[in-house]
């Protein structure tokens, strides 16, 4: 057992933004801190999206500490440019990312240290995001349908449903993007939400976006699961959306209440044939291998203040809840530190 500092567990956006401020406070790789990641490669979950998803279609995408990532190609896959950008990120800072290495629990260890495979650290970052849990919603008859049902996390590109009938469930940002994708390929589709979507015309202000982290920060405060930021501030009106509104692209049903062999059915008889259901319903956080800890609240969440964890202050949590998105990820893993430098030297540990 190798005895350790900090473990950081993932290196997508939130992993690397705490690797970079602990380097940045002196703690040094492989001597105070190890980066453990289970992907092949660098590019956190982003290495994993679809080749249509160019870097011009991003929102949101911000840059890492202390290095901006410039003259990306909009025409290029995101997969390509974030993936060599994080690559260069590593090299730059020497954070010296152990993959693929795969943490499939933390445990209590002797003297108040906490096991993470062969490491026994005094503090953790767990920074493993939301792309290892995708949510699948269960329905009536799903075992019974013919054709293809697949998710966000699977999904190949629009090519692959040429001449196909296509039932895209989800109002998030990733199941507008998949019909707007799909439609001029596709024999038919469908959209189906368990809500009306919300959509938010005008400038994202920071003040918009301050209150929106507030709403969820609040939940995890609760002990309650975390919603992601965009479920609180609507699906942005933009160009691409007005047009496939106006095209009826973007023509919303309500949530179907059962799958039959060929297609969805509504109780009031109403019928879709289809070729395949495309859940776009978004993923969960990925923290099953902290169970041992006990961190879970009755509400079904893990009770956060800040990034730490109220149950065990060794554990924080980055891009948790109110850091998911890229910004709030770069700014919880400097506060990650901050708390774990004081937590180290015996300080007291705000409450």
């Amino acid at each position: 057992m190798n005895n350790i500092e900090v473990v950081v567990i993932g290196a997508g956006q939130a992993g690397l933004s705490s690797a970079y401020h602990l380097r940045r406070t002196g703690f040094e790789p492989e001597r105070d801190f190890v980066v453990l990641d289970h992907s092949p490669g660098p590019g956190g979950a982003w290495q994993f999206r679809w080749p249509s998803l160019t870097y011009g279609k991003v929102h949101g995408m911000h840059a890492l500490p202390g290095m901006e990532l410039t003259d990306a190609d909009p025409a290029r896959p995101s997969s390509e440019v974030i993936s060599e950008y994080f690559e260069t990120y590593e090299r730059t800072f020497d954070l010296r990312v152990r993959r693929p290495v795969d943490v499939h629990a933390v445990r209590e260890g002797a003297d108040g240290r906490l096991l993470v495979e062969t490491w026994a650290t005094r503090a953790l970052i767990n920074a493993t995001g939301t792309w290892d849990r995708p949510f699948w919603p269960r329905y009536r008859g799903q075992e019974t349908f013919r054709g293809r049902q697949l998710h966000t996390a699977q999904y190949p590109g629009p090519e692959e449903f040429a001449g196909q009938r296509v039932v895209v469930v989800g109002g998030g940002a990733s199941g507008t993007q998949h019909l707007l994708e799909i439609a001029p390929y596709a024999a038919a589709t469908t959209w189906v939400t368990r809500r009306p979507p919300v959509f938010r015309e005008g400038q994202f202000t920071e003040e918009v976006g301050r209150a929106a982290v507030a709403l969820v920060e609040e939940r995890v405060r609760q002990g309650l699961p975390p919603k992601s930021v965009v479920s609180v501030t609507g699906l942005p009106l933009n160009d691409a959306i007005r047009q496939g509104l106006a095209d009826g692209v973007l023509d919303r049903q309500p949530m179907f209440d059962r799958i039959t062999p060929d297609g969805v059915e509504w109780n009031d008889g109403r019928r879709v044939a289809a070729d395949v259901i495309l859940w776009a319903t978004g993923f969960r956080p990925s923290v099953d291998h902290l169970a041992p800890l006990k961190l879970r609240e009755p509400g079904g969440g893990i009770r956060v203040e800040g990034t730490r964890a109220v149950a065990d202050p060794r554990v924080h949590l980055v891009g948790y809840g109110p850091s998911a998105s890229t910004i709030g990820a770069n700014r919880a893993g400097r506060a990650a530190v901050r708390d774990i430098r004081r937590l180290l030297a015996g300080d007291a540990v705000p409450a």
